[in-house]
Parts: structure tokens; sequence; C-alpha cells
């Protein structure tokens, strides 16, 4: 029984290893869309978006509507095609928990008494999304992986066949 146990268990874990890839795709198209529709719109609508910016009592309303519409425009790209991700979520990582600050800080502060309103904010997802690639990164299945196994790979293959590689610890200066 528990070798039959064991068996399945190990063919449960190397299935679900290869939808890693899949959904990160998944979430990288899906939010990296989202993040860039939503900084196009602020973009598009940059007066609006600094008026209410300044109902926030934002400081410098115009130019932080800039940025937050820039990073979340162009970071989101960058997340959907998978190219830098793990330096790209950063930024919109720290515009969401700004967006907690600022606009949603009531949602914020239900963080420990009421879980559920925290959740339910719209940053929360945008959030939830950044922070998973960021810790898994983009998957194989990206701009990023693409240049990972084409690119680094062939690199590294290229230097060891040209007899540029050099065993670990061995010296490379001349006596």
């Amino acid at each position: 029984m528990i070798p039959l146990a064991r068996r399945i268990y190990e063919t449960e874990i190397r299935v679900l290893s290869h939808a890693q890839p899949l959904l990160l795709l998944a979430l990288r198209l899906y939010w990296g869309y989202q993040f860039f529709l939503t900084g196009r719109g602020k973009l598009l609508n940059i007066e609006r978006t600094a008026a209410f910016f300044e109902s926030l009592d934002i400081p410098l309303p115009l130019l932080n509507a800039y940025m937050a519409g820039t990073t979340e425009c162009f970071c989101g790209l960058l997340l959907l095609i998978g190219l830098g991700v793990r330096i790209t979520t950063i930024p919109l990582i720290i515009t969401m928990l700004v967006a907690y600050v600022t606009a949603h800080n009531q949602e914020l502060a239900a963080l420990l008494s009421d879980p559920d309103v925290f959740v339910t904010a719209p940053p929360f997802l945008f959030l939830l999304a950044s922070v998973i690639v960021l810790v898994f990164g983009p998957g194989w299945i990206s701009a990023d992986g693409f240049i990972q196994k084409f690119v680094l790979e062939r690199k590294a293959v290229s230097s060891t066949t040209s007899g540029n590689a050099h065993p670990a610890g061995a010296s490379t200066a001349r006596h």
C-alpha cells in the first residue's frame, strides 16, 4: 500500500511540476495585460488621474500620476512578455502597496481584523500576481526563459568548447 501511495505522490509531483510554467504564463499574460491597460488608462486620462491623486492628498499628484501610469503600463508589458520580470515586478509591487496605503487604506487596516475586506480590494490580485511571479520567476515560456536557454546556455557551451572555461578553483594568473 505504501509503495503505491509513494508512486502516486511522485507522479503527482512530476505532473504538477510540468504545469508550473503554464500557470506562470497564464498569470503573466493576464495580469501583465491588466497592468498595461490600467497604466494606459491613467496615462490617457492623466488630468483625471492627477485630480484623483490630489483628492487623496498624494504630493505632486501630476508627477505621481505619470509615475504610476508609466510603471503599470511599461512594467505590465514587460511582465506580459516575460522580460526582466524579477526586476519589473518590484515597482509593480511597490505601486500596489502605495495604492493600498493611499486609496485603499481602510482595506489595508482590515488586514488582520477582517482579511476578507483586504483581499477583495482592487490592488490585491495585482499584488498577489506580482509577488508570485517575483518569487517563482517567469517560467521557461517567456523572453527571460528564451534568453536563458538559447543565449546564456549557448554562450556557456561556446566558451567551454573554445577552451576559455577554467575548472573551479583553477588559477587564471600567468606566472
